[in-house]
């Protein structure tokens, strides 16, 4: 039984992601949601629930924007990291 509250999409776009206090790695995001990512990843040494920063950039013809969400990680998996991004509300209102 299908859990998710939003519609996963395929996706063809790079995500960088940033970890508090360490690197920046680009990975490839396979499938995104308006509440999640699931990307590629290669032993970032990611741990369920820790907090990271995505940046992506979302291609809409004519322009292209870029977004920065605060993410928990999900799951890892071999395959790669399933990310749960805060919503836009809890994000302002941190700033």
């Amino acid at each position: 039984m299908e859990r998710r509250l939003h519609t996963r999409h395929r996706a063809r776009t790079t995500v960088y992601v940033s970890i508090p206090g360490g690197c920046r790695r680009l990975c490839r995001a396979i499938n995104l949601s308006a509440s999640g990512v699931f990307i590629e990843t290669n032993n970032l040494g990611l741990r369920k629930g820790q907090q990271v920063v995505l940046s992506f950039a979302i291609n809409l013809g004519a322009i292209t924007k870029l977004h920065r969400r605060t993410a928990v990680v999900a799951h890892v998996s071999r395959g790669g990291t399933g990310l749960m991004m805060e919503t836009y509300s809890t994000v302002a209102r941190a700033l």
